[in-house]
């Protein structure tokens, strides 16, 4: 199906990646429908993978900051959490020759100056909807398969490209392919949050 953006949207995102092994996989399932995403990259990871940040950015999807290091935004001083805002654009940038517009923090938990950082570097906060619940023991290929059934038109959906300790990519490769052509079945499109 060739991407359409007249169909009725839903935005998947992918989180902590890039990832060597899974966010190929995962960029050539979406290619195969013809799909779009957005990936919210973790500034150390994009360093260590800067093929993968070109590819997805050049195969037509979005890229977010997802901090540099992808601690929690709880646990360390301000200046620290702003650096890390900072840090992971910077890194992003660097890779690409121009700035993220998006920012997602990690775990989903707002900090007032994390915010501030990114909206000061011209980054719009995107939190999301839906979540496959694609980590630790609820991260099973038939248990993402039931949460992602729910998804529906402008729904944002949160899941993993990268590992990052407790992340199931393994798993939910196994059920995306299925999912995407449901989506398009139903006549839903993804598209990219750019």
């Amino acid at each position: 199906m060739p991407y359409a953006v007249d169909f009725p949207r839903v935005y998947l995102s992918f989180d902590d990646g890039p990832d060597r092994e899974w966010t190929p996989r995962i960029l050539d399932m979406l290619e195969e429908v013809g799909m779009r995403a957005t990936f919210f990259m973790i500034g150390r990871q994009a360093q260590r993978a800067p093929e993968l940040v070109r590819r997805i950015a050049a195969d037509g999807h979005a890229v977010g900051n997802h901090t540099y290091s992808h601690r929690h935004p709880w646990s360390m001083g301000e200046c620290a959490a702003r650096a890390e805002v900072r840090d992971g654009a910077n890194a992003l940038s660097e890779l690409l020759g121009q700035p993220p517009r998006l920012y997602r923090p990690p775990y989903g938990r707002q900090r007032t100056c994390m915010s501030e950082q990114a909206r000061t570097q011209g980054e719009r906060l995107v939190l999301w909807n839906l979540s496959a619940v694609d980590w630790g023991p609820w991260g099973t290929a038939g248990r993402i398969r039931r949460r992602l059934a729910h998804v529906r038109e402008n729904d944002v959906v949160l899941m993993h490209d990268g590992r990052n300790r407790h992340n199931r990519p393994d798993e939910l490769g196994r059920m995306l392919p299925g999912f995407l052509r449901a989506l398009a079945h139903r006549g839903l499109c993804s598209c990219s949050l750019s």
